[in-house]
């Protein structure tokens, strides 16, 4: 969906995986042929969904955009870790998670409920001493990133598949689903790392009215 007027327009773009929010805008740059245009809240390269652009003088209303909350679905896999809290780097040898019942998992959402103290991945966009905290994770470099209040007003468990936790998760600006996924595990005491993210929702603004990048693009040849 785009929204326009005179000043520039709203793009909801429907984000593929591997992409990163950068290349989405990258690319629209150029098709769209506007010089000026910006997205409204990163998305992860390993996640799907929603992701608002803006064009011209709605660029800005970016931080007002950013500044709603999010809706978002998604899998933790229970029973291993990985250093990036989820797909982008191994995942360590799986444990016995046999003992964890559906009761377990359902009753530690309270826990992850309300406004609660989180700290993000070390592989995330966070700049420490001028840097990207991921350029230094990824280099093998011990950083240490402070935790911030951020608030989770809902959190479902939608399904259980052996190892799988599907779930949904309305949230505020600035909260790591990453983290979410790692310290749930940390709570079940059996470890846990995100395998799918999607997305939803960014205040009004639902991802069933978003366009992909290829219906986007072949609207402007």
């Amino acid at each position: 969906m785009q929204q326009q007027n005179q000043e520039g327009s709203v793009l909801l773009v429907d984000k593929p995986l591997t992409w990163t929010s950068f290349d989405v805008v990258k690319k629209l740059r150029y098709h769209l042929k506007v010089k000026k245009i910006g997205h409204a809240g990163t998305l992860d390269p390993l996640a799907t969904g929603l992701l608002i652009l803006c064009t011209g003088k709605m660029t800005k209303q970016i931080e007002k955009f950013q500044a709603q909350e999010k809706e978002y679905t998604g899998q933790f896999v229970l029973g291993q870790t990985t250093p990036s809290y989820d797909l982008e780097t191994e995942p360590t040898e799986p444990v016995d998670i046999s003992h964890i019942t559906e009761s377990d998992i359902k009753s530690k959402t309270t826990q992850f409920t309300g406004v609660i103290e989180q700290t993000p991945p070390v592989f995330s966009a966070i700049k420490v001493k001028g840097k990207r905290a991921y350029e230094s994770a990824r280099k093998g470099e011990d950083i240490k990133l402070k935790s911030r209040q951020v608030e989770i007003s809902e959190f479902d468990i939608t399904a259980i598949d052996n190892n799988a936790v599907s779930f949904r998760v309305v949230c505020s600006k600035g909260t790591y689903i990453r983290s979410l996924a790692h310290d749930f595990g940390q709570a079940l005491g059996v470890g846990a790392y995100l395998s799918k993210l999607r997305r939803t929702r960014i205040g009004d603004f639902k991802v069933d009215n978003a366009q992909t990048i290829e219906e986007i693009t072949q609207k402007e040849e």
